[in-house]
């Protein structure tokens, strides 16, 4: 049985094969730790060698609490169906998968993920997440854990007053374990200088802030968002001070008089209000966002990106036929890459993905193209094809050569063309041939439509 043992600045790490030949991963590295509603402090060191072979308990959420499998059941046999998963506010892990021969001093690129879930559930190794093949690839990957909902996104007066400023905690967390990455991938054979950021849904909006938070610059090299980032709706962000009086009113509802009784409060108490206060919250929206705090997102996300204050590095952004109002989607992202192009800035690339995925008729929904750019289809129940696993290959090819280079094309694929000025097609990625061309809108409105009646149904 092979060794997989790392010596890290932190110290040694013992981790254990995955399903891919030829590929260690290390499971489960704490990377910080944080009371309740406090900032990450990093993990320096430890005594001994840490036993890194299985996962950390993820964030509590609301399957914590519930049968799952009565919720949204779609999600679940999807991508957690039978999988076993523990809960904790003791949450902050990360997850690193490399080449087994990998040494220091090799400067392999990184992919760093971040996994969505509306801010309020998920985790770094759902079935998807389990593995992704990049590594065969020559690209380490890595996944996170962070904090949810009421544990990740409170903002109170209190807590502004204590600390100088209130909100954001989870994507403090993902700051911490990109800059835990940073401080310990030379030791997998990573290149703390060649650092991808990607997410999809919340994940790929915390990318975006991570682009432009003053707090994150100068620490990655590229990053990919998938149905979640761009210029529009979901771009925006509250004050911290306009989000009090729903916090407000969840404390109201747990009774507790002062911080301290809050912070003492059972997890699941907390989350009982927190789930009170929803029902009660007539406004549309996320209850559970980054929010303006004068330090992590200093000001408006729309106002720092059209004075150039993102971070200048190459981007990938998309979304799927049948994502959550694809027709806005799509504009965002295409409107994210445009504005690139405009302020001089490296490439952006915009793709579409339509795959109508075999097993239903559910279509290419939020979230279906993660099979295919982790490369993990075999963990699926859904009677892929050889179709399915030659897209799969070639999406996997053309994030790897971005993470490497900054520039998905390669040889045997299709042209990928940046947007610019009077370039408007994206990739066309899924059901037909893979190639630059335009999206029809209006069947998009058509599918948004029909998924509204049917949600309301």
């Amino acid at each position: 049985m092979a060794n997989y043992t790392v010596q890290t600045p932190c110290g040694a790490l013992q981790g254990a094969a995955c399903q891919w030949p030829g590929v260690a991963a290390y499971r489960g590295i704490r990377y910080a730790t944080a009371g309740r509603w406090e900032y990450p402090q990093p993990v320096t060191h430890w005594d001994g060698v840490y036993d890194a072979t299985a996962y950390g308990a993820c964030c509590y959420q609301t399957r914590a609490f519930s049968d799952e499998a009565k919720g949204n059941s779609f999600y679940y046999n999807e991508f957690r169906k039978g999988e076993q998963y523990t809960y904790s506010e003791d949450c902050l892990f990360l997850n690193v998968w490399t080449p087994e021969n990998a040494a220091p001093g090799d400067r392999l690129p990184v992919l760093f993920y971040i996994h969505g879930g509306a801010f309020m559930g998920g985790c770094g190794h759902e079935k998807h997440f389990d593995g992704p093949v990049w590594p065969t690839k020559g690209v380490i990957g890595v996944t996170i854990n962070y904090r949810l909902g009421p544990l990740g996104f409170a903002c109170l007066p209190e807590l502004a007053e204590e600390a100088g400023h209130t909100g954001n905690y989870g994507l403090y967390d993902q700051l911490a374990a990109l800059e835990w990455v940073r401080a310990n991938i030379e030791a997998f054979g990573g290149d703390p200088e060649k650092i991808t950021i990607m997410g999809q849904s919340a994940g790929a909006m915390s990318v975006q802030q991570l682009c432009l938070s003053p707090l994150a610059q100068g620490k990655f090299a590229g990053a990919v968002m998938s149905s979640g980032g761009g210029i529009g709706e979901f771009s925006r962000a509250p004050t911290a001070e306009n989000c009090y009086g729903f916090w407000q009113t969840v404390t109201r509802h747990t009774g507790c008089g002062d911080l301290a009784a809050l912070r003492a409060l059972p997890v699941e108490k907390l989350f009982g209000a927190f789930f009170e206060a929803m029902s009660g919250q007539r406004a549309q929206g996320l209850p559970a966002v980054p929010v303006i705090d004068g330090a992590f997102i200093p000001r408006a996300p729309a106002d720092t990106a059209a004075a150039g204050g993102q971070a200048h590095v190459p981007y990938l952004i998309g979304s799927t036929s049948h994502d959550m109002m694809p027709p806005m989607l799509l504009q965002m992202s295409r409107e994210w890459s445009l504005l690139q192009a405009r302020q001089g800035g490296p490439a952006a690339y915009t793709w579409h993905f339509d795959r109508m995925l075999p097993g239903d008729d559910a279509g290419a929904w939020h979230s279906s193209d993660l099979w295919y750019w982790f490369g993990t289809l075999d963990h699926c129940w859904r009677p892929f094809t050889e179709k399915d696993r030659a897209l799969s290959g070639q999406m996997v090819d053309y994030l790897t050569n971005f993470v490497k280079t900054g520039d998905p094309n390669g040889a045997g694929l299709p042209v990928w063309v940046p947007n610019a000025e009077g370039q408007n097609e994206v990739l066309r990625i899924g059901e037909g041939e893979t190639r630059m061309g335009d999206v029809d809108i209006a069947r998009l409105e058509e599918i948004m439509r029909t998924n509204k009646a049917e949600g309301e149904r």
